[in-house]
């Protein structure tokens, strides 16, 4: 008998799960209209690639951190988060580089930026002492 629940716990159809949402959500937008573009496909998928793991492994660190409630895990899970947030402005400035601009701060610079955050976080989270 199928019960929601058990996903949780078989990681492989979670993943699968994840994979197939993140692909469908951006397949129209993003992935269809950049199909014969080669290498461009190439680094977009790089992109689309990271939004599918940080999703995953965010989605992990936040079931980790409601099962133990540790600080520790809080901040990896905020961590991921946040890397979700980076890869998607990554991916729109690969998708369109000219469109979005922050006046100052190009896109790219905003992801990585966040990028930085992220690693900053996991560092905070991995050397606390709860």
């Amino acid at each position: 008998m199928f019960r929601p629940e058990r996903i949780v716990e078989r990681k492989s159809t979670l993943f699968s799960i994840v994979v197939t949402g993140v692909v469908a959500i951006l397949a129209l937008p993003i992935i269809i209209p950049h199909l014969l573009h080669g290498y461009h496909l190439a680094h977009i998928f790089l992109h689309v690639g990271g939004i599918t793991l940080a999703v995953f492994i965010s989605i992990l660190a936040g079931i980790a951190c409601y099962r133990l409630r540790t600080k520790r895990l809080l901040l990896s899970a905020v961590a991921f988060t946040n890397f979700i947030a980076a890869e998607v402005i990554l991916l729109v400035d690969a998708t369109w580089p000219n469109i979005y601009d922050l006046s100052e701060l190009s896109l790219s610079e905003v992801g990585h930026l966040l990028t930085f955050i992220t690693l900053g976080l996991l560092a905070l989270g991995v050397f606390r002492n709860d």
